[in-house]
């Protein structure tokens, strides 16, 4: 294996290449993103379906009924993918695997419906082609179009005045899937193939290995998967290698493809967000944040993976394979260490499982940058949807910091930030926190969690920090030493998924509903300008700072004092 001749330039334009792309991006697709969600006219094919599930267009929902509507949903999309996975046997095109254990089915469908996509199975020889599509890719569609519903509710909070209302669950969820979701999939699906990602649904192949040795493989429609995998920053691939599978991800440009795909979404709806209240400089604020924490990860996390010195304690030989200094075991070959590193900042700045390398084989402070991103709430830019509803209830909480040091009322978008609403916005900041460190206090505590830890000490708790992180998150990719298809951690895992889920749309919903009640404040000499620089500076240090506050002695535990003992 050669090394780039200077492998930390070819950083910084990969770097800058997804960032330009994604800067072009964000005013055509967060303008038709606005479109969508504020149009009367419904698409043909959005009345039959509209039809189909009985729902009437013109009937705004209250934020509990909004509420409701996602959580029913949400229980028969379990219940369904459940019973997919159970009564795998007895469909066609199953290429005979058999039904999928009861925990593991419960873990799937939990992960797969609250877009998380943990996967404590090997797609290829657990799932026929009927789970993978009917069952999987479509909850890949709806899950992320259920968190761009939530987050459009929350905008409408802010936008409007005396209302009861904040919109229709079902016309967003439709909406979302059918006009901004499958167009962009499909198009990435064609591109994917013409980069020479696999497309099949056929049966298991015998093939040669170059050493001349057999091996059964079984093709998969993992091109149109692996579009909306990333897209919808979902991240469950139809192969136990996820995306350093050369079906999936063939070339080092379609790497770069995919990593554009985790990002474009998340990155635009602050545009959405601007137009929406009428203002686009708040639009601008947002996402300036995004980046500006975004680019300190990935900084992190490049220097961590291009500078590495000695070897990778964690490795099974003791000594990690290298080039010239960098971290290159678990890294696929294609890619090398710094697309590597970008993809999997992305991955875990987003609520995405994708994964083109072994997060296990990271250098500890790569590592743990990894795992702080996702405790960062996934706000940089975060999930589809769930990233900006995510930073707006961080802005809530900045106003209301910032009320406490001037003595002012805080107020937000023309909106009083009082007792009621900073208790949403502490709940939902509350909630995740408790989830990932009782979760990995359990674990640790327990025989059945200490048991599927494949690495002793700091790096051990590390793996069981990560997976709970990962899944109160909603992200879903893995340190891979972590033996988690188990009875404790299918249930554990799964049930930290769904809490971790439903319970922040709840608060952020019933906060949405709190706002489009008020009348709006005129602005005054008391109001803190929020759509300048000095807001931005305060909203990254709040966000920065909480979460440091909440998780530094787990942090210090785990991958900082792997690092600090080498």
């Amino acid at each position: 294996m050669t090394p780039p001749a200077n492998p930390a330039v070819g950083a910084v334009l990969v770097t800058g290449t997804v960032f330009l792309a994604l800067a072009l991006c964000y005013r055509p697709l967060g303008d038709h993103m606005f479109r969508v969600y504020t149009g009367t006219r419904h698409w043909r094919v959005e009345r039959v379906v509209y039809r189909l599930v009985g729902v009437d267009t013109d009937a705004e929902q209250r934020w509990p009924a909004y509420a409701r509507a996602l959580l029913a949903f949400s229980v028969v999309s379990v219940l369904a993918l459940y019973a997919l996975q159970r009564l795998q046997d007895h469909l066609f095109l199953s290429l005979g695997m058999p039904a999928v254990p009861p925990d593991l089915a419960w873990n799937t469908a939990a992960a797969f419906v609250t877009n998380t996509d943990w996967q404590a199975y090997s797609g290829e020889s657990a799932m026929g082609h009927v789970v993978q599509t009917a069952g999987l890719a479509v909850q890949n569609f709806v899950s992320a179009a259920a968190g761009l519903s939530v987050a459009v509710a929350l905008v409408r909070g802010f936008a409007r005045a005396r209302s009861d209302t904040l919109g229709n669950f079902w016309v967003d969820l439709v909406r979302g899937t059918i006009r901004i979701l499958l167009p962009i999939a499909f198009a990435a699906a064609i591109v994917l193939v013409a980069g020479g990602a696999l497309q099949s649904f056929g049966g298991h192949h015998g093939w040669t290995t170059l050493a001349g040795g057999g091996q059964t493989l079984t093709p998969a429609g993992a091109a149109s998967q692996e579009a909306i995998k990333d897209l919808g920053t979902n991240g469950g691939g139809v192969f136990n290698a996820n995306s350093a599978h050369p079906w999936e991800n063939p070339t080092a440009w379609t790497n770069l493809l995919q990593i554009f795909l985790l990002l474009v979404i998340a990155t635009s709806l602050p545009r959405t967000f601007g137009r929406m209240v009428g203002d686009n400089r708040q639009g601008y604020v947002i996402v300036s944040v995004m980046a500006f924490l975004a680019l300190i990860s990935i900084g992190v996390t490049q220097t961590a993976e291009l500078h590495a010195t000695g070897t990778v304690p964690q490795a099974t030989a003791g000594a990690a394979p290298q080039w010239s200094g960098l971290a290159a075991e678990g890294r696929e070959a294609r890619f090398g260490v710094p697309d590597s590193a970008l993809f999997a900042s992305a991955a875990t700045l987003t609520s995405t499982g994708s994964v083109d390398s072994a997060h296990d084989s990271y250098t500890a402070f790569g590592g743990g940058m990894l795992i702080f991103n996702m405790l960062l709430g996934e706000v940089a830019p975060g999930g589809t949807g769930s990233g900006l509803y995510g930073i707006l209830v961080l802005a809530v909480i900045t106003v209301f910091v910032a009320g406490l040091m001037v003595g002012r009322t805080p107020e937000y978008l023309g909106k009083k930030i009082g007792s009621r609403e900073i208790k949403l916005a502490s709940l939902y900041f509350l909630a995740t926190p408790a989830l990932v460190l009782l979760g990995t206090a359990v674990a640790m505590g327990t025989a059945g969690g200490r048991a599927g830890i494949g690495n002793g000490g700091a790096h051990g708790l590390s793996e069981v920090l990560y997976a709970f992180a990962s899944a109160g998150n909603n992200n879903g990719s893995a340190f891979s030493g972590l033996s988690a298809n188990t009875p404790f951690y299918n249930t554990a895992l799964g049930l930290c998924m769904l809490f971790g889920r439903f319970l922040p749309m709840v608060l952020v919903l019933a906060l949405a509903g709190s706002l489009a009640r008020q009348a709006p404040v005129p602005v005054s000499a008391g109001t803190l300008p929020t759509h300048r620089p000095q807001f931005a500076g305060l909203l990254a240090g709040v966000t920065i700072v909480l979460v440091a506050l909440t998780f530094l002695p787990a942090l210090a535990l785990g991958p900082l004092a792997e690092g600090l003992s080498r």
